[in-house]
């Protein structure tokens, strides 16, 4: 099976034509020549692979038609812990189109916490200034790419240990 693909940056043009490694390959050796700094900007932008977080979260929180369900018994993660799982789980059904936003109020987070406001709304500006959860322009709270990575590079091994 023979690909064909045509790369034009600024005035400089090139086609591919071969199997679909060759023609990546190519594709590749293009940009990295043509775009030196190709690979320093892919690396400095921090990005969120779906899959990953797929495989990390598995066990831990589940979407369902009407809510986020995190699998996790509240009482054996920290406040943080537990907020950071339930907008893992929003983030999740949201990236799997199941559902509408990736964000949750302080209201719907309060109420599945089952703290006072005081107590939810310390914990969310806690992880806040840690840059892991962002207010969105609605007054939401959703997690950030660096939350994101962060939660599940350090802190889900962590919640993994206690159940």
């Amino acid at each position: 099976m023979s690909v064909t693909v045509h790369v034009r940056y600024k005035d400089v043009e090139e086609t591919f034509t071969g199997n679909v490694n060759d023609v990546w390959i190519g594709v590749n050796r293009f940009f990295s020549q043509t775009i030196p700094l190709f690979d320093v900007v892919r690396s400095t932008v921090l990005t969120v692979d779906l899959k990953e977080v797929l495989e990390a979260s598995k066990g831990l929180v589940a979407v369902a038609e009407e809510d986020t369900v995190v699998l996790v018994s509240k009482q054996k993660l920290t406040d943080s812990e537990s907020l950071l799982l339930k907008l893992l789980a929003a983030y999740v059904g949201w990236q799997l189109g199941l559902l509408e936003k990736a964000s949750l109020s302080r209201g719907e987070l309060q109420r599945w916490l089952g703290k006072s406001g005081k107590i939810t709304g310390t914990r969310l500006g806690e992880l806040c200034r840690e840059s892991l959860v962002v207010r969105t322009e609605k007054g939401d709270y959703r997690l950030s790419t660096l939350g994101i990575k962060r939660f599940v590079g350090e802190v889900l091994a962590q919640v993994r240990s206690k159940i």
